[in-house]
């Protein structure tokens, strides 16, 4: 059974996981430089889940950062690789998705990579549509935006 638990964005387990997430990423895109805009930081996210197997290991995190009244984004979803298709991905957004809830988001919106198919068909998948890049990312060619009305 996993457990997924609200950290402080400084947690070392979700440290590691952000640095694995970055890791990968810069791999995909062949360079450091795949992100429009302000990376978050402990300033910006107001929810940060970390996600643990049954021995403790974490395995997935996900954060969000409020963009007004309204809406959030999700910032740094990610699953560790050997733990894809386990449903740790879903258990997370849906919780994410249950906090915002409780802090009156109605609406998430999330950008993500065109290098990064699993995440488009992850995000649509869970009922996510595309919309035109927005805020920051407004201008990139390597992202694409999403959301749902919760």
């Amino acid at each position: 059974m996993t457990t997924i638990d609200v950290r402080p964005w400084e947690d070392p387990a979700g440290v590691t996981l952000r640095a694995a997430q970055r890791a990968e990423l810069d791999a995909r895109y062949g360079s450091d430089d795949h992100e429009p805009g302000a990376p978050p930081s402990a300033a910006d996210i107001d929810v940060f889940l970390v996600a643990s197997a049954p021995d403790g290991t974490p395995v997935a995190c996900g954060g969000l950062r409020g963009l007004d009244g309204t809406h959030a984004e999700i910032k740094r979803m990610y699953v560790v690789p050997s733990s894809r298709g386990s449903g740790v991905a879903t258990a997370v957004l849906r919780a994410l998705e249950a906090a915002a809830v409780t802090r009156g988001w109605t609406t998430l919106r999330l950008e993500t990579g065109t290098e990064q198919p699993e995440a488009i068909r992850f995000y649509e998948r869970e009922g996510y549509r595309g919309i035109p890049l927005y805020g920051q990312y407004v201008g990139s060619e390597i992202s694409l935006c999403y959301e749902r009305t919760l």
